[in-house]
């Protein structure tokens, strides 16, 4: 469904995609995952047609965002990071207004539009405006409105930031759901946690290169499975053990100050590349 191939962008004389390789097919849930300035969010430009590409190719469901912009552009719903909802309209409007852009016919958007506020949960807030709802509630309408002219792939890019844990949680119910529908996703969070629990694959990008792509559960398995975070006045160190009698072993061996936990999918990025997502 995704199809990339030695993406290459610059902006001056830095190179911030330094030839990105990747494949996602339909109906997967793709996390992208990488610190601040690794390239996330400019991928996702790219391939939903806001930034051109200077060097390399990319595909969407076989249409070349670079010969066939139109047609590719057709395949996407995009949820971005930052919120822009019209604040002084209602919910329907902004449903609307989205729709007339995509030309969807006004009889199909009165069908389609009461049908995906219900999807989301927002039946009963149709009269609402923007600026009147939640933060949770604003992000939901950004993912009704990305699926309303029903796209082949959704781009989520931080779709949860700034919300508290109890809603992310409620939203990650939603964008499985939507996946398990047959819609391919392609997510970039911050919250490492967000892309364990819900990717089927994630991909390391760290200054413009993907180090690695694999499903969380084999990352995961690269650094064992429980982790000893020992704690000084100048560092934290993690240490790694296959079974949790090992690393109870080695807790009884030494009384410095100490967590066990077990090993996540931070772990197995901040052993590839020295950094965290974050």
């Amino acid at each position: 469904m995704i199809r990339i191939e030695g993406l290459v962008k610059n902006y001056g004389a830095v190179e911030v995609l330094r030839g990105i390789d990747l494949e996602v097919p339909a109906g997967e849930l793709f996390a992208y995952l990488g610190p601040n300035g690794a390239g996330k969010t400019t991928t996702i430009r790219i391939l939903t047609g806001q930034t051109r590409l200077d060097r390399g190719s990319a595909t969407l469901n076989g249409f070349c965002i670079s010969r066939e912009a139109l047609s590719a552009k057709r395949q996407v719903g995009y949820v971005p990071q930052l919120n822009n909802l019209d604040r002084e309209l209602s919910v329907y409007e902004n449903m609307w207004i989205h729709g007339r852009l995509y030309h969807m016919e006004c009889r199909t958007l009165k069908q389609r539009i009461p049908e995906m506020l219900e999807y989301v949960g927002m039946a009963d807030q149709t009269a609402v405006l923007g600026k009147h709802l939640s933060g949770g509630f604003q992000r939901r309408l950004m993912i009704a409105r990305a699926l309303l002219h029903e796209p082949r792939i959704l781009f989520m890019d931080e779709p949860t930031v700034g919300l508290d844990a109890g809603i992310r949680r409620r939203l990650w119910t939603l964008i499985k759901y939507i996946q398990e529908n047959g819609t391919t996703i392609f997510l970039t969070t911050h919250y490492i946690e967000e892309a364990e629990f819900l990717a089927q694959r994630v991909a390391f990008l760290d200054e413009g290169r993907i180090q690695v792509i694999d499903s969380p559960k084999n990352l995961i398995a690269r650094q064992g499975t429980w982790a000893i975070d020992r704690f000084s006045r100048e560092h934290m160190e993690t240490l790694y053990f296959n079974t949790r009698a090992a690393a109870e072993s080695y807790n009884d061996h030494h009384d410095d100050r100490h967590t066990l936990r077990r090993v996540n999918l931070e772990d197995a990025f901040l052993a590839l590349t020295g950094k965290r997502v974050k």
